[in-house]
């Protein structure tokens, strides 16, 4: 059972998602989430997108949750909202979703469809990369 007292890991302080962004080579932009991403760390997500959304030059936006252990609703509308501005660019989130946490809330409401799931991080990162089915 969850600690509802508990201040966060020795990495992630509590209220916050671990979400660390970098580019790996031009035009492509990497976010890396972990942790559980519910109504308190929703906006420290949104705070990452939007960095991950930020630079125009970049066509290959991907985010990997492949260390998220809980997405919550909160934090699917986070995501839905990132892939409604990449959208508005011409672009795709290419998401990385490995575990069941993730993929589970993302197809329930259907809003999988918004984005290109991959199973691994190096698929997402290839740039006519097949998605996973």
């Amino acid at each position: 059972m969850l600690d509802p007292t508990a201040q966060g890991s020795a990495s992630t302080p509590a209220g916050e998602v671990g979400a660390a962004l970098s580019r790996p080579r031009p035009g492509v932009a990497v976010l890396d989430v972990d942790g559980e991403v519910d109504t308190l760390t929703a906006p420290s997500l949104e705070r990452g997108l939007a960095k991950l959304l930020a630079d125009p030059t970049d066509a290959v936006l991907v985010v990997d949750l492949s260390e998220v252990t809980f997405l919550a609703s909160s934090g699917l509308a986070v995501l839905i909202r990132a892939a409604h501005r990449a959208a508005a660019r011409g672009l795709s989130l290419r998401l990385v979703a490995t575990s069941r946490a993730v993929r589970r809330p993302l197809e329930i409401t259907g809003s999988d469809q918004l984005f290109s799931l991959y199973a691994d991080r190096m698929s997402a990162l290839e740039t006519g990369g097949p998605p996973a089915d």
